[in-house]
């Protein structure tokens, strides 16, 4: 076999490694893929003058071979600055600001006031420790797998959650497990922070966290080798069947400018399955197509570019930009990605807020001045300052037809201990509650007293419910020790804290007991599912003092 025939085996096989392994785009808008290919003519280039043996100056510029690799080293290497060049704001600046359509809306009548097993209490951290402890009480599982930190926040059944693969703990425990697959995924409730392992017939066999054929991104390049994709997001659909969304981005501007979203595959993460879909098809359960950062960024060139690129940079008349953060809103079933619009001098006020729809990219603008939200968490956090509990990045709520930030205050250990109102047009109104109920009851009271409501707001009505015990359970919720109850002809659960009523630890079944609960604010007619008690009676008559704070339904 001749050398030429040995050099070509060895070159193919190095490039179907180099493929493999690396997954190189096949695109001409991939920045990569002309970095790694003027490279490698540069090397070729290298190579050949050794094997020539070409090490006088003259040598190498007498000789075609030379020449001509020199030639196309150029003209690649002046193709791709010519096209990073055609792809910048300062030639483009019209272009950028019209990649993102924003329509000016009615806060009040937009953001209904929503009710509390809407409001997702938990940010991504808290969410991570939740799924966490429960991984740890998983015995079956627990030395096999860890939890991924994705931890993606969707719409699941018009409820707030964030779900998260689980993913193996070592690779021995992935040769070990590789042909069950991953058997399960967490999923956590953002407002009740119920949190459940939801165990599956059949295992995830595609995800990030295999190898070789399995891995997503490797199983992705070989269907697709001309997509540049974004980051994939793990959802489930409506039957709890998780899903990879995998959006492919498309430029419009130039050679690697105008980054948008122009198609989405759809990977069944058990069987491996891809569907593909134009961006304006995608399925409605479907939630996060574009993600926040990508978003945020076209918003940005939609307010500092509208007067051009000089604008932006000289005089900055009429120039707008994002706050520093941003957050989640669940609205109409779908996920809004909510941050606040502030002018570019950095005044520590903002003129708006802006609701994006990850999945359609709608775009609605709110011209409500009032604080930014890093000075909202820190009224909020002056408020607990001797407990030294941390704000999280607040949610925007319309609570009494006001702009609200809604913030959850964590202690050091990341767990949430109490919540906070502020007024986003006056931020010196700030209540506290250790939950939504008493936390809004405050909020409504301190708007009252300034004005804000024409309307003393009444005080929570205590209800109460008489029966007799058919059921009672000991459950562990987050650690602490509760009751569930079920009374003759309810259907209802009553759950009962053990710390806050310890009444509930001398209740049979049988018994004959009065509970007394406040019920929360709810756009459903229907009756909730779980009611959180205060007081028990054993006797119609009367019943104790209660010893916990205030709750209502969950």
């Amino acid at each position: 076999m001749s050398k030429k025939v040995l050099y070509l085996i060895g070159a193919i096989i190095i490039i179907f490694l180099y493929y493999y392994f690396a997954l190189p785009v096949i695109n001409i808008h991939s920045v990569e893929l002309w970095i790694g290919v003027i490279g490698l003519a540069v090397l070729a280039v290298v190579v050949y003058a050794i094997r020539k043996n070409l090490r006088h100056p003259r040598m190498i510029k007498e000789d075609k071979g030379i020449r001509i690799g020199v030639i196309l080293v150029l003209v690649m290497g002046t193709a791709f600055l010519i096209g990073g060049l055609l792809s910048t704001t300062f030639l483009n600046s019209g272009k950028y600001q019209k990649l993102m359509s924003v329509s000016e809306r009615n806060f009040q009548e937009d953001v209904k006031e929503i009710s509390y097993d809407k409001i997702p209490l938990l940010d991504k951290d808290s969410a991570a420790i939740l799924g966490n402890r429960k991984m740890g009480s998983m015995v079956d599982m627990v030395s096999q797998y860890e939890v991924s930190d994705l931890y993606t926040q969707i719409n699941y059944k018009n409820s707030p959650v964030r779900v998260t693969p689980l993913k193996y703990a070592s690779v021995i425990k992935w040769l070990t497990n590789r042909s069950e697959g991953i058997p399960a995924y967490i999923r956590i409730d953002m407002a009740s922070q119920n949190v459940e392992c939801v165990k599956l017939k059949e295992g995830i066999k595609y995800s990030p966290y295999e190898y070789f054929n399995r891995n997503l991104d490797r199983h992705l390049r070989f269907q697709y080798p001309t997509y540049i994709f974004d980051d994939e997001n793990f959802e489930i659909d409506e039957e709890g069947t998780p899903y990879w969304i995998c959006p492919v981005k498309k430029y419009t501007i130039g050679l690697f400018g105008g980054e948008t979203i122009g198609r989405v595959v759809l990977c069944n993460a058990i069987t491996g399955e891809c569907k593909e879909y134009d961006v304006s098809e995608v399925p409605e359960w479907v939630d996060r197509v574009y993600s926040a950062n990508l978003l945020v960024e076209q918003f940005d060139y939609h307010g500092t570019l509208k007067h051009g690129y000089w604008n932006s940079v000289l005089s900055q008349k009429d120039c707008l930009q994002t706050t520093n953060g941003f957050n989640y809103i669940a609205m109409n079933d779908d996920v809004w990605v909510y941050t606040g619009v502030t002018s570019v001098s950095g005044d520590q006020s903002n003129v708006g807020f802006v609701l994006i729809n990850q999945r359609t990219r709608e775009t609605r603008f709110y011209s409500v001045e009032g604080a930014i939200e890093d000075s909202a968490m820190s009224s909020a956090e002056g408020q607990v300052q001797n407990l030294g509990y941390k704000a999280t990045f607040p949610l925007l709520l319309n609570i009494s037809q006001q702009p609200t930030y809604f913030v959850a205050l964590k202690d050091e250990a990341g767990l949430v201990k109490k919540y906070a109102m502020v007024n986003v047009q006056k931020y010196q109104i700030v209540a506290i509650g250790d939950s939504v109920s008493e936390c809004e009851e405050a909020y409504e009271k301190l708007m009252y007293k300034n004005n804000l409501l024409k309307e003393e707001p009444k005080d929570t009505e205590e209800k109460s419910v008489h029966g007799v015990i058919e059921k009672i359970a000991p459950v562990v919720l987050d650690g602490d020790s509760h009751y569930y109850l079920l009374l003759e002809n309810d259907k209802v659960i009553y759950d009962v804290p053990v710390k806050e009523v310890t009444e509930v630890l001398y209740l049979s079944e049988g018994e004959e007991v009065t509970l007394w609960y406040e019920e929360e604010k709810s756009d459903a007619e229907e009756k909730p599912n779980k009611i959180l008690i205060q007081k028990i009676g054993r006797d119609k008559e009367e019943a104790p003092a209660a010893t916990g704070s205030a709750a209502g339904a969950l």
